[in-house]
């Protein structure tokens, strides 16, 4: 007789024929939960309805939460505890109307043996299909087979037939006729210095700094030593905590000249008397503090590049990192000396800051930095979230949107063209101001550094920022996040199916070239950086060469 207490093992259920079972994956911020409930049941409804009308049963895999109010998975125990009771082989929908945290139900998605289906409500007020593309690129990068729909009402052909073809086959496969794998490149001169350039990286290396892995549950979004070394690039591992206390250390002196710097150079402020609703000048001293930290600590350890996570941790303590790292991105920013005011801190250049340590965004804002920067062009670089988007006048334009990181460059009339607005109560308690305009019109490239298969892959295209009428751009504003910048991008031959189907992030990199030509030309140069340092180049859409 075994002496020992034994496990009582959990008896495998098995799924009923021609059921499938729906969860969701939520946020770790309970009060955007709450707030985004309404739309997460309106989704389930839709998709309920559509897989019933297939023939099928949908079943629940858990039930709501009425304590907390609303029914998402909102942290990774809860997640392990659903799957546990979940038929492991059973048709899974992981439906998503929020921003959700992908390491909730990655664990439990490893291990289930059934077909996956990740949807998302195209809808703009809450980031739903943001928090389907971060998912999707979790999975890619984990090596998890799934099938992705979206959908704005549930009632297009479009879903209705990819959603009856996953039930019946398990599998959903999208149109990737824009995608093409990096011809043989031509001895140009943009060959050769995206080339050089790679050599130099090679040979010289360069450094990251992240302040604390894994921001906002992007699993997708961490990237492992041995992928990044092989670029030349290395990681110094820094705390939030540490950034926090060398902000004790700046003067109020100090902070409020970088205040009249931005006002000077025309940047206005939305200021308010009430911290918990409004913008208050506290908020941005604090904002001026962290900038002037970073800058300080990137000093000290050599820093090429740097992100500051903020989610979760500093959210509680201090106001949003939004405008300290839209300025890092800006060649012009206001000055900030080193700590024995002997020189200027990367003086006459941006320090590229990747928004929410996302190392996908790290690795191309650094390469990008160096190909804008030896071709002399504005090297300001942006990430922004892949947020929602219609046509107009007969084109797709997409809304691209970040949390308020943009740099001044990006925007119509610069820093006289931009507005600080405190950033939402619900996602940052602490405040903060924002950098908020609209993005000038003008030719872009765009593209995305990810994982699949245990390799660095890199989607890149060419696009154009547009200029909409100022109702429509307010209509769009007002539909997302106001406070947020934002820009109107057309991607160059690429569908908003094509596009929704193969990003594996979501992020969006962005930058400018002052025409046509010279965005294929930097295009091609970058591209030829990636390839020569390993990286799997894939071209997206219209690509000149």
């Amino acid at each position: 007789m075994n002496p020992y207490a034994m496990p009582t093992p959990v008896a495998p259920r098995t799924a009923p024929p021609r059921t499938a079972y729906l969860i969701t994956s939520g946020d770790l911020r309970e009060s955007a939960n709450v707030a985004a409930w309404p739309l997460q049941v309106e989704l389930e409804r839709l998709v309920t309805e559509q897989v019933r009308e297939a023939g099928w049963d949908v079943v629940r895999g858990f039930e709501p939460d009425t304590a907390a109010g609303h029914g998402f998975i909102s942290n990774q125990r809860i997640g392990l505890e659903v799957f546990r009771d979940l038929p492991i082989d059973a048709p899974l929908i992981v439906a998503i109307a929020n921003w959700q945290y992908s390491h909730h139900v990655l664990a439990g998605l490893r291990s289930h043996t059934g077909p996956i289906l990740t949807v998302a409500n195209f809808e703009p007020a809450w980031p739903g299909l943001v928090g389907l593309l971060g998912l999707n690129g979790s999975l890619t990068k984990a090596g998890i087979r799934y099938s992705s729909l979206w959908t704005v009402d549930g009632t297009d052909a479009w879903f209705g037939n990819n959603l009856r073809r996953w039930l019946e086959t398990g599998e959903i496969t999208h149109d990737e006729s824009h995608v093409r794998d990096l011809p043989e490149l031509p001895g140009t001169a943009e060959t050769e210095l995206g080339r050089a350039l790679a050599d130099q990286l090679l040979t010289e290396k360069a450094i990251i700094g992240v302040f604390d892995e894994g921001c906002m549950g992007m699993y997708n979004a961490i990237f492992d030593d041995e992928l990044l070394n092989q670029l030349g690039i290395y990681k110094e591992r820094l705390s939030q905590s540490e950034l926090w206390a060398q902000m004790q250390t700046v003067s109020d002196e100090e902070a409020d000249a970088i205040g009249r710097w931005l006002t000077d150079a025309g940047m206005a402020f939305r200021l308010g008397s009430d911290p918990t609703t409004e913008l208050t000048e506290d908020q941005l001293r604090w904002q001026y503090k962290m900038y002037i930290a970073a800058l300080r600590i990137s000093d000290d350890f050599g820093l090429d590049a740097v992100g500051i996570q903020y989610q979760q941790g500093l959210k509680n303590i201090c106001p949003a990192s939004d405008l300290p790292e839209g300025l890092l991105n800006n060649v012009q920013r206001p000055p900030v000396t080193s700590r024995d005011g002997s020189r200027v801190l990367y003086e006459g250049k941006p320090l590229p800051h990747f928004n929410e340590v996302d190392e996908g965004v790290a690795v191309d804002a650094l390469v990008t930095n160096r190909v804008w920067t030896a071709m002399d062009l504005d090297p300001a670089t942006t990430l922004h979230d892949v947020r929602w988007g219609e046509e107009y006048d007969g084109r797709y334009v997409w809304v691209y949107e970040i949390s308020g990181s943009v740099p001044a460059s990006h925007l119509i009339g610069g820093y006289a063209g931009a507005e600080g607005w405190r950033q939402g109560h619900v996602f940052f308690p602490a405040g903060g101001a924002t950098i908020n305009g609209v993005s000038r019109p003008g030719e872009i490239v765009w593209s995305r550094v990810y994982i699949a298969d245990g390799v660095l892959h890199v989607d890149i295209g060419r696009g154009s920022v547009v200029e909409l009428p100022e109702e429509e751009t307010r209509r769009r504003k007002e539909a997302t996040n106001p406070e947020w910048p934002i820009a109107h991008v057309v991607l160059h031959g690429v569908t908003r199916d094509q596009f929704m189907g193969r990003h594996k992030a979501n992020h969006a990199q962005m930058v400018y070239a002052p025409d046509g030509e010279t965005a294929d030309k930097a295009l091609e140069a970058k591209a030829a950086l990636f390839e020569r340092l390993g990286v799997r180049v894939h071209l997206c859409g219209d690509v000149a060469l």
